[in-house]
C-alpha cells in the first residue's frame, strides 16, 4: 500500500509473490485473496513464482481447498510446489495425502528438500506413522546426502513423543548435535505427563527446571508434573518463577476478522459491549458438547485448583470468546479464521474442532 501510495508499480511478478508471501507469513487471508484477484486481472496465473507463493499462502492461511486447486491447475511445477503442497497437507492433518504427493513428486525425477522432509515427518507425527517417521529421517542422511538440521530433529521428537516411544525420544534429545531449549524439553514432558510415565517425567522435569524456563505454560506443566508426584517442594519453586513471570508476560489475546471488521479478545474479558451474547453462546455451546461426552483437558491449568474452577479458567480463553462471537455475527457457512498470539492450549484445540 505504501509502494502504491508513492506511485511505484507493483505489477510485477516478483513483487507480487513478495506480497502474497507476506500475507502468508501474517496469516492475513483477506490481504492475500486481494493480491490473487490482481494476479488474475493482471493474467500472472501462470507464474511459477506467483502460483507458488499462492499456495503457499492458502495453506498457511487454513484455506487448504484453495492451495489444492491452485497446485492442481499450474501447468508447470518445481521442487518448491510440490513441498509448499506437501507441508500444507500434513499441517492440516492430511497424512496419507501428504505421503502420496511425496510419491507423486520422485515420480517426475524431483529431488526432496530440507523443508520436504519436515513435512514427510509431521505427517508421519499425526498418524503415529513411527516406523516410516524414521525412514524420512534416515533418507535424508542416506539417500540424498543431507544432514539433518533442528527442525528435522524436533519433528522426530514429536513423532517419538506422541507415540509413547520416550525413552528413545530421551536419547534422542541427549544426542542431538543441537542444544535442546525449552520447548523441546516441555514437548517431551508433556507426552510424558500423556503416557502417565512418571519416572522420564521427573527426570525431565528436574532438567526442565534447572534450565530456568521462561514460558509460562512451562511453568504450569512443571507445577501439575510434580504435584501429581506429591514433591511441594519443587511445585513451591516452580510457584515462585511464575509470581515472577505474572509480572512481565504478555497476555494472551485472539484476533477474529469477519469482513472489514475486526474484533480483538483477551482471556477474562468481560467489558465487551457484546459480552452478554457471548456468555450465552458459550454455556449452551459447552452444554451441547457436554452432552456429546466432551470432557474438558485442564492439564494446561494448575492442578491444585478445584475442577469446576479449572473449567471456568478455560470457559473464558481468549480463543473461545473469538469463536462465539464468529459464530454471533458471521454469516452461516463463513469460515472463521482467529489468530492468535500464543500457542493454542489443548483444550481450545479439541473444542473448536468438536463446534466445527
Amino acid at each position: 500500500m505504501e509502494m502504491q501510495s508513492k506511485g511505484i508499480d507493483i505489477v510485477d511478478p516478483f513483487i507480487l509473490s513478495s506480497i502474497i508471501g507476506a500475507s502468508a507469513n501474517l496469516a492475513v487471508l483477506g490481504l492475500g485473496k486481494q493480491i490473487h484477484c490482481l494476479v488474475i486481472l493482471l493474467g500472472y496465473e501462470s507464474s511459477l513464482f506467483v502460483s507458488n507463493a499462492l499456495v503457499d499462502m492458502y495453506a498457511k492461511c487454513s484455506d487448504i481447498l484453495a492451495a489444492k486447486k491452485i497446485f492442481g491447475e499450474m501447468l508447470q511445477r518445481d521442487i518448491v510446489s510440490w513441498t509448499s503442497i506437501i507441508v500444507g497437507t500434513a499441517q492440516h492433518g492430511l497424512a496419507e495425502e501428504a505421503l502420496s504427493l511425496y510419491d507423486q513428486m520422485l515420480s517426475t525425477g524431483l529431488k526432496p528438500i530440507e523443508v520436504t522432509f519436515v513435512g514427510l515427518i509431521y505427517a508421519c507425527s499425526h498418524v503415529g506413522l513411527v516406523s516410516k517417521g524414521r525412514y524420512f529421517f534416515n533418507s535424508r542422511i542416506k539417500d540424498y546426502g543431507m544432514s539433518p538440521s533442528l527442525q528435522h530433529y524436533t519433528c522426530l521428537l514429536d513423532l517419538l513423543s506422541r507415540s509413547g516411544h520416550l525413552e528413545e525420544a530421551e536419547n534422542l534429545i541427549k544426542t542431538m548435535p543441537f542444544k535442546p531449549d525449552e520447548a523441546t524439553w516441555a514437548a517431551l514432558l508433556s507426552a510424558c505427563n500423556h503416557h502417565r510415565n512418571a519416572d522420564i517425567g521427573i527426570r525431565v522435569a528436574d532438567h526442565l527446571l534447572s534450565l530456568t524456563p521462561e514460558d509460562l505454560s512451562t511453568c504450569i506443566l512443571l507445577s501439575n508434573t510434580y504435584a501429581s508426584a506429591a514433591m511441594w517442594e519443587s511445585v513451591s519453586k516452580v510457584r515462585r518463577l511464575m509470581a515472577d513471570m505474572e509480572v512481565r508476560r504478555e497476555p494472551g489475546y485472539s484476533c477474529i476478522v469477519l469482513g472489514k471488521e475486526s474484533q480483538l479478545f483477551i482471556a477474562g474479558e468481560t467489558s465487551h459491549p457484546e459480552k452478554d451474547k457471548i456468555f450465552g453462546l458459550l454455556k449452551e455451546l459447552d452444554a451441547e458438547m457436554k452432552r456429546r461426552d466432551y470432557i474438558p483437558d485442564t492439564s494446561s491449568v494448575l492442578h491444585d485448583l478445584e475442577q469446576q474452577e479449572k473449567e471456568r479458567h478455560l470457559f473464558w480463553l481468549s480463543e473461545r470468546l473469538a469463536v462465539a462471537y464468529g459464530l454471533l455475527k458471521g454469516i452461516p457457512g463463513t469460515v472463521l479464521h482467529i489468530v492468535k498470539n500464543l500457542r493454542v492450549c489443548g483444550d481450545c484445540h479439541t473444542y473448536c474442532f468438536k463446534v466445527h
